[in-house]
């Protein structure tokens, strides 16, 4: 008989739930999708609701898909989108969840900016500026525009403390999920004290939990529910970004990964426990002695999909192109390393880091006549490597970091012209794993096992971890590209004000 972990990767449209044996083998999966809600202008919201009736379709398919018995599910854990508020009393969910991209607290960030620009306040809140996505300024918003719900409200879970409370009934909130709201990563705690000086009540904080603990045992109602044995153990899992990072294995000092789907993030781990600065924030790692720098990059896969559908959108509706992805990659082989010094800048959406600036946008520069539908595309591939450059070069002198090689995950794994050229651009190995795109879940999955006592600790991972694919840069590039990076951020020194006056007047257009 097996023994298996089910991990549930709990995003922002839709929950995958993966069946994974102890060496952190998929053996199968299963999608639910769920809407989001935009009640108005920078509003966004779901139905938390959703997020379990999800949990319990994905886990009855799955095993009814795999073939297998109940009693060969060993355990439950959750990956899942970070940043999400559920305000709940003793008998749960008071109101829709307000999730990440939601920034409707943008008055209430401003004033905390305006309260804690000149504290060390500010360095422990990232070292970025607050924005109205953020989560201290969302409960600060629940309190000044929502005083029922505020009052009603025992404690305030995130999306990984919800399935946990539906599964077994616990209110709890996971370290890692918790430090994207304010905790003190020495400690282990909340930074209760600044909760107070914004007038928060920290009664309302809920209990923290390790990444590994057994949070509870899925209680019978549940378990009917989602067709597993009533008394499964259910593991608190962590935030997606630091599961991912497990499942890449990155698990030692200046162990790096490289996650590339829609947006994109770099996360390097450390015992040092910085503070963040330069839009790098620093959050709990889902080992508890470690913390991870962590830079997001807005819309770095989203940049292929956009020249996808703009440029090859004639190739998207050939029935006998299977994938436009590899086509592009082919004809992204026929340009020279530079694309005949053309430069793109991946900021589709304004950017979180290397920069943090929601008015920047993106460019091509220095586009001429001679230049073709393939030049575009491939400086589209090399923008968003420059950009992953500029963050590791920010983790390296900033943070002091070594930084030997890069493991990439996510669906831009996929594409071995584009592992290359990232590579060439930053002079760093970069290493593939197998199943890019399903490693936040199998890191889930590893924390469950971890949790269970399969595995020892986090670094007892390694033994079995795999490499599938490895790049090493190539010399005859490296001219090149150092050239074209350095352009590359002059292009945001020079335009930062053009795009803030632009599109400061957009917004005032927008409005008339």
């Amino acid at each position: 008989m097996g023994e298996y972990i089910i991990a549930y990767d709990v995003g922002t449209s839709c929950n995958k739930a993966l069946l994974v044996d102890k060496n952190g083998v998929p053996i199968g999966s299963t999608i639910e999708s769920y809407p989001i809600y935009y009640p108005q202008i920078n509003y966004a919201e779901q139905n938390p609701d959703d997020w379990w009736d999800a949990v319990c379709k994905t886990t009855k398919n799955l095993i009814k898909n795999c073939g297998i018995k109940k009693e060969e599910i060993i355990g439950m854990t959750f990956s899942t989108q970070m940043l999400g508020i559920v305000p709940v009393d003793k008998n749960g969910k008071l109101s829709n969840a307000i999730i990440w991209i939601d920034s409707r607290a943008i008055k209430e960030a401003d004033w905390m900016m305006k309260k804690f620009i000149n504290s060390k306040i500010f360095a422990l809140l990232a070292g970025a500026p607050l924005t109205g996505k953020d989560g201290m300024p969302k409960l600060l918003w629940i309190k000044n525009n929502e005083k029922e719900i505020y009052e009603k409200m025992i404690y305030f879970l995130d999306v990984d403390g919800y399935l946990i409370y539906k599964a077994t009934g616990n209110m709890v909130m996971e370290l890692s999920n918790a430090s994207a709201f304010g905790i003190d990563l020495k400690k282990k705690d909340w930074l209760r004290w600044i909760f107070n000086y914004i007038g928060f009540d920290t009664k309302k904080l809920p209990p923290l939990v390790k990444s590994t603990d057994i949070v509870g045992k899925l209680k019978k109602e549940a378990a009917e529910e989602c067709g597993l044995l009533e008394e499964t153990p259910v593991i608190a899992g962590a935030g997606d970004a630091l599961c991912a990072s497990v499942g890449s294995f990155a698990l030692e000092e200046g162990d790096t990964h490289v996650y590339l789907g829609t947006s994109g993030w770099v996360g390097a781990i450390t015992k040092k426990h910085p503070t963040g600065k330069f839009g790098i924030a620093a959050i709990q790692s889902a080992d508890y002695d470690y913390s991870l720098l962590f830079a997001e990059t807005e819309t770095a896969g989203e940049c292929l999909r956009w020249i996808k559908d703009e440029f090859y959108e004639k190739e998207s509706q050939d029935p006998n192109i299977k994938n436009v992805y590899a086509l592009m990659d082919e004809e992204v082989k026929k340009v020279p390393a530079g694309s005949d010094f053309l430069i793109f800048t991946p900021w589709l959406y304004g950017e979180r880091a290397p920069i943090n600036d929601c008015y920047v946008r993106s460019s091509f520069i220095n586009l001429c006549i001679n230049h073709k539908r393939e030049n575009l595309l491939r400086a589209v591939y090399e923008g968003v490597g420059y950009n992953i450059r500029w963050i590791i070069e920010m983790l390296e002198k900033g943070f002091n970091f070594k930084i030997p090689n890069l493991r990439i995950i996510g669906g831009g794994a996929k594409g071995d012209i584009w592992m290359q050229i990232i590579s060439d651009i930053t002079n760093k190995k970069v290493e593939v794993l197998p199943y890019p795109q399903e490693r936040g879940a199998i890191g889930a999955a590893f924390i469950g096992f971890i949790g269970l006592n399969y595995f020892e600790n986090f670094s007892s991972l390694k033994k079995i971890s795999k490499i599938e694919k490895t790049f090493y840069p190539e010399e005859e590039n490296k001219k090149i590209y150092d050239f074209l990076y350095e352009k590359y951020k002059l292009v945001y020194k020079n335009l930062k004000k053009f795009y803030v006056d632009l599109n400061k007047e957009v917004e005032s257009f927008k409005k008339t």
